[in-house]
């Protein structure tokens, strides 16, 4: 069976992602903040009948990191890392003018400092494997200049470069920046609190990043609407 860690699947895309694999066989690794949150996804999850291993945490815990990589090793290797968790800055986000500097430090942490760890952490496992892929989790703020969105956005840009550069480094991975587009996610509500308009739930996002490994497209950044509309 293939092995897959996901960061940040407690709920929204983690976790919406992690059933989907479920569904087809794969064994997984999850990792979230809350335990309880986590707890109560890994229950569900395991009703696939595949493996699964809970482990809470935070990604920037050098210690967390490795325990997530040493549970894929033991269910048989790593095929897939997906780096979903995310960190805004600001609840609610503010603009520049006022972004506390410690908040970006966190943003910058979590989303770019921390992914890199767990890749640096999980490469000889990737290497090893016939499919290893690495799939970080973009943000069109990364491309877009949205009011409110420039610490977050700085930060999942961070991202996509070193996602582009991992990809050059390492030839025999897939490497995907992909941008999920809007959703209806926690995390959006944090930031956006007042915007209460209809957004697609998780769930619908999840067919895009399942074609990427389907049909295993070459190293580079993708939009899930983009891909969802190629079907």
């Amino acid at each position: 069976m293939p092995v897959g860690i996901i960061t940040g699947a407690s709920k929204g895309l983690g976790r919406a992602l992690a059933e989907a694999l479920a569904g087809r066989g794969w064994d997984l690794v999850l990792d979230a903040r809350g335990e309880g949150a986590l707890k109560e996804a890994a229950t569900a999850i395991g009703r696939y009948g595949t493996r699964v291993v809970a482990l809470p945490g935070d990604v920037t815990d050098a210690r967390h990191r490795t325990a997530l990589v040493a549970a894929s090793r033991s269910l048989g290797g790593l095929d897939l890392l997906v780096s979903n968790a995310s960190a805004l800055g600001a609840e609610p986000l503010v603009r520049l003018a006022g972004l506390p500097l410690d908040g970006l430090r966190r943003a910058l942490e979590v989303n770019v400092t921390a992914a890199l760890g767990l890749v640096q952490e999980a490469l000889p496992l990737l290497r090893a494997s016939a499919s290893g892929t690495v799939i970080a989790v973009s943000s069109d703020a990364a491309v877009e200049a949205y009011e409110t969105w420039g610490g977050y956005g700085a930060s999942k840009a961070a991202l996509d470069r070193l996602a582009a550069v991992l990809a050059v480094e390492e030839p025999g991975l897939r490497v995907w920046a992909v941008d999920p587009g809007d959703m209806a996610t926690d995390l959006y509500a944090a930031a956006v609190p007042e915007d209460d308009a209809a957004r697609p739930a998780p769930d619908t996002v999840v067919p895009a990043f399942l074609r990427l490994l389907d049909e295993r497209p070459a190293s580079g950044r993708y939009a899930a609407p983009t891909l969802g509309a190629g079907r």
